[in-house]
């Protein structure tokens, strides 16, 4: 039976969409190669996570000296799935292992970087790029960045969405902060790229709270934040909460008025098809994958002038209201399936045995 390696060194940053990636691909990949049974997946995992796919999952422990020393489960891999740009790549010198590498972003070009930064990032995954056989692009426009700034050396390069994990039946209550005003949410890593910032001066003409839920990835630049807050005289509606359980992130997506995502440069923006499960109204920026994520259902900042965006929230809720587009934000999520993407990827693997 050929056999598959899904690199899932990564989940080692349990708040990532890393993490969620590898966790939901795996876990589709293997229950639709149980079934037919003609290939079989396995799981390089962080020991933390060796029961993550299962009981029956036969995942392989990282150790530290499987970087230098001889590999004995390489010996019979078939297709080892590297699955992001700035990771690594085992198999060196076997014929007989096919590499595919997955690409969610080139990000390094739309970030605040330095030239020495954002070439040494190119190069990396240039590297990458000049051993595997086969890449994917988790989004259109990642894959335009990577044909436009890389050589692919007319190597395979095709384009599989991401799938969005299932999220949480919404609790009664949050475990942990409950908002006692009206809130607007957004997700994710907090740093200068998710731009949180600008969301901020909304405050001053609304009387809603922002819930900001994540991890605290630049603690000067949440700082920025709260001054900012200050400033304007909306401390008390800004709450920035770090990460959060799946149970709460539920109940903020489920009774939140809008989910918004101002940010600079994603890859794919997993939070955005998250809400989309609610019905939520969405409020994005319109750079990078995003519109090609949210695409009709969502509204979009051109800028972050506090006054442009505020009048795109305002006529957002009236057009949400007025159009009835819950019910087309909800059905778009079905273009966001993990089993299909799955499927795409098996596709995938068996064309390069």
């Amino acid at each position: 039976m050929r056999k598959i390696i899904l690199d899932c060194d990564l989940m080692r940053y349990k708040d990532s969409g890393l993490y969620h990636y590898c966790l939901n691909l795996g876990v589709n990949v293997k229950r639709i190669l149980d079934r037919d049974q003609q290939e079989k997946i396995s799981f390089y995992v962080p020991s933390a996570e060796k029961k993550s796919f299962g009981d029956d999952a036969g995942c392989i422990i990282e150790r530290k000296w499987h970087q230098k020393l001889i590999k004995p489960f390489m010996w019979d891999c078939d297709i080892w799935h590297a699955p992001f740009q700035s990771g690594r790549i085992f198999p060196k010198n076997n014929k007989r292992t096919r590499i595919l590498l997955t690409i969610h972003d080139l990000n390094c070009l739309h970030e605040d970087k330095s030239d020495k930064e954002r070439i040494e990032s190119l190069r990396h995954t240039q590297n990458l790029i000049d051993r595997a056989d086969a890449m994917v692009c988790i989004s259109h426009h990642c894959k335009k960045d990577v044909l436009t700034h890389l050589n692919v050396k007319q190597k395979p390069i095709h384009v599989i969405h991401n799938g969005t994990h299932n999220v949480n039946n919404p609790p009664a209550k949050p475990g942990g902060f409950k908002p006692s005003r009206p809130f607007i949410f957004t997700l994710g890593y907090v740093n200068r790229k998710k731009n949180f910032h600008t969301l901020v001066p909304l405050l001053a003409n609304t009387d809603f709270d922002l819930i900001v839920a994540g991890k605290l990835d630049e603690i000067d630049y949440v700082n920025k934040m709260r001054q900012l807050a200050r400033k304007l005289g909306v401390s008390e509606r800004l709450h920035i909460l770090g990460p959060v359980s799946e149970e709460d992130k539920a109940w903020y997506f489920s009774n939140c008025a809008a989910f918004m995502l101002p940010s600079l440069a994603e890859g794919f923006g997993a939070p955005v098809v998250e809400a989309m499960k609610f019905g939520k109204p969405l409020f994005l920026s319109n750079l990078t994958s995003l519109p090609e994520i949210g695409g009709d259902v969502a509204f979009y900042f051109n800028d972050f002038e506090p006054e442009h965006m505020q009048q795109v929230f305002n006529d957002g809720l009236i057009q949400f209201q007025k159009n009835g587009l819950a019910d087309k934000i909800i059905k778009r999520v079905n273009e966001f399936s993990w089993e299909e993407k799955a499927i795409e990827y098996i596709e995938l693997y068996r064309s390069m045995l």
